[in-house]
């Protein structure tokens, strides 16, 4: 029987983001995982995330609050399925913590794996939508601007902690 690829995006409904890094993969894990760093680089300025919970196991909170620059607030929630050290970080907002389904159904799931890359990092980021519609809400949202924005602003924050 063949393997199914999970992480094969689907051009109608996935929106994919890669890029080599100049920070070590150790680095830019704990830009993910420490709500400290979170607060710094996670919201594209001008943009801030001005609150940030994560319980790091699979079924954990991972919480935002984004605060626009008109000072509106725009809270997150989701929580964590997967979880690889180093490797592989999977979030939704589909499910509450403890993998209870959210009231609003939700809008993505997100697949960021991280490969080394000489000193740097291979980052690689699938977002999975539930149909081609909500794929271009998110794209025309500015994914593509929006999550290279924030991981300019990631790799800045870790050069700065090395």
């Amino acid at each position: 029987m063949a393997k199914t690829n999970y992480y094969q995006p689907d051009p109608k409904t996935d929106l994919v983001l890669e890029r080599i890094v100049d920070v070590p993969t150790e680095l830019v894990w704990k830009a993910w995982t420490t709500p400290e760093h979170i607060l710094k680089w996670f919201t594209p300025a001008p943009w801030k995330t001005i609150d940030c919970e994560i319980d790091l196991k699979p079924g954990g909170i991972f919480r935002t609050t984004m605060l626009s620059p008109e000072g509106q607030e725009f809270p997150n929630s989701g929580c964590f399925l997967d979880i690889v050290e180093n490797e592989r970080l999977v979030f939704t907002d589909i499910f509450e913590p403890g993998f209870k389904p959210t009231v609003s159904g939700g809008f993505f799931t997100a697949i960021l794996t991280l490969e080394k890359h000489g000193n740097g990092t291979k980052y690689h980021v699938l977002a999975r939508h539930k149909d081609e519609e909500t794929r271009k809400k998110h794209e025309e949202m500015g994914f593509h601007d929006g999550w290279n924005a924030a991981l300019d602003q990631l790799v800045e924050l870790m050069k700065a902690v090395r």
